[in-house]
């Protein structure tokens, strides 16, 4: 399984939470990394989004076939996003654009062992695989990419 954590893009400030959507920076970041994605993802991905503005904007840049999952929303803890991907018998690919400090203490959580709080910036992606050799289950850390490591 490939595990694809997102962070959404840089938001503006501001309530409703749930309401708040990418800056125009937000809006460059989120375009400049579904550029990079693109590419790389395997056919019939599963995109995942949290309800708010501003991980749906972030998605749309990628694909406008995307699914809205509330498992995935602010405060959720790190199990419930891996148990929205399925994580780790899905078949396939998952892309999860979600949330700190959750999405962050799911790639402690893969590495580790532990949900620590792990800072993830906005709109990077973390990519994760999964596989299990011989009986032995196996996680590696594919990527860490931001935003501005893609700017020339």
């Amino acid at each position: 399984m490939e595990l694809i954590l997102w962070r959404h893009a840089e938001a503006e400030d501001g309530v409703p939470d749930s309401g708040r959507e990418l800056t125009d920076k937000g809006l460059k970041q989120a375009k400049a990394m579904a550029e990079w994605l693109k590419p790389r993802l395997p056919k019939n991905t599963r995109v995942i989004v949290s309800p708010t503005r501003r991980t749906q904007q972030t998605a749309a840049a990628l694909d406008d076939d995307f699914e809205t999952v509330k498992e995935i929303g602010p405060g959720v803890s790190a199990k419930a996003i891996l148990a929205a991907a399925g994580w780790p018998d899905a078949k396939g690919a998952v892309v999860v654009v979600g949330h700190q400090p959750t999405l962050g203490e799911v790639a402690a959580l893969l590495m580790s062992g532990e949900p620590e709080s792990w800072d993830m910036r906005k709109g990077a992606v973390w990519w994760f695989s999964h596989k299990t050799k011989k009986g032995v289950a196996e996680t590696v850390l594919r990527t860490s990419i931001s935003p501005d490591m893609l700017s020339s």
